[in-house]
């Protein structure tokens, strides 16, 4: 192909990108922003929050999705693509006046029984098999737990099975994720954007953590999500532009929620960062390490993993 011919496909090619979603973007979400010394100063003391993680459905996917078998590590330790048992989460945190919030959704009842009539594209479902998800606890069950009801969602990111419980989730509840996660555009999208915001509809628009440089320069920013020190959203982009983690003073000890930055136990024990199904992965395996560093300077965190406890 001709230098001009290979341009000009190159150019067809980027304004076919997609953002994730086209779901409106509102004010940013609420907080302040911190330095890691300031969140460090605070999160081995017990705090407010009181934390159940729900396993809201059983899953299998191929390891090569959850780990990157072309890293060293996964390498040395022969490890090779197979079905791999995961869970797909809801965390479900109370705060002692600011209520009830889920971090990340589970999944919603009818997206198991007919993924095609909740909104997942037929091309989505050849490659994403949501159909073979075993409920435990679906979305709209988890709420109706909740005494208060639901006063916000906080995602991790914005892969389909972190949201897929949000059509049980009210229309008027606010949802608040990582810088860029929205807008980020890339090809992937292309196949995914109409399902994410099938997914979305008629929700509250979407708020974005006001993160800042942090100080240290340990992470790409930190918000003091109830400036009270008791829930702190951590950017950690790579496996998605917008990744963020989380990580929560309960009232038994710290407890770090990785989201997808590590899926899995053997990837956060052996430093492996996500494969196929992560965005960057030498982006997703520096933000690992320094999750790990964190972990590694106060090891009474408890770390819980986006797939695997």
């Amino acid at each position: 192909m001709h230098t001009k011919s290979c341009l000009a496909f190159a150019a067809v090619l980027m304004l076919s990108a997609c953002s994730t979603t086209t779901h409106k973007l509102g004010a940013a979400a609420p907080g302040k922003p911190v330095g890691s010394a300031e969140m460090e100063r605070q999160i081995d003391q017990p705090g407010p929050i009181e934390l159940e993680s729900v396993a809201s459905v059983e899953w299998a996917v191929p390891l090569k999705g959850l780990l990157n078998l072309d890293a060293q590590g996964a390498k040395d330790a022969g490890l090779k693509n197979k079905d791999e048992p995961i869970q797909v989460y809801a965390h479900v945190i109370k705060h002692p006046t600011r209520g009830y919030f889920l971090i990340d959704t589970g999944v919603a009842q009818s997206l198991v029984d007919d993924p095609g009539k909740a909104g997942v594209s037929w091309l989505v479902r050849q490659g994403l098999p949501v159909d073979t998800m075993k409920m435990r606890k679906s979305t709209a069950a988890i709420i109706r737990d909740l005494p208060g009801g639901l006063s916000g969602v906080m995602l991790t990111h914005m892969h389909l099975d972190h949201i897929s419980g949000m059509p049980e989730v009210a229309n008027n509840v606010p949802i608040y994720v990582g810088r860029g996660e929205a807008t980020h555009k890339d090809f992937v999208s292309i196949v995914m954007q109409g399902t994410i915001d099938n997914v979305l509809k008629d929700k509250a628009p979407l708020q974005e953590w006001p993160f800042q440089p942090d100080p240290q320069q340990r992470f790409d920013g930190i918000v003091d999500v109830f400036e009270d020190g008791s829930v702190f959203a951590i950017s950690v982009p790579g496996h998605t532009t917008g990744s963020t983690a989380y990580l929560l003073r309960t009232t038994r000890g710290p407890v770090l929620l990785t989201g997808d930055t590590s899926h899995t136990r053997w990837g956060w024990d052996h430093t492996v960062e996500p494969g196929d199904y992560t965005d960057d992965k030498p982006l997703n395996l520096a933000s690992l390490q320094k999750l790990k560093a964190l972990v590694a300077q106060h090891p009474a965190i408890d770390v819980r993993m986006g797939h695997q406890h």
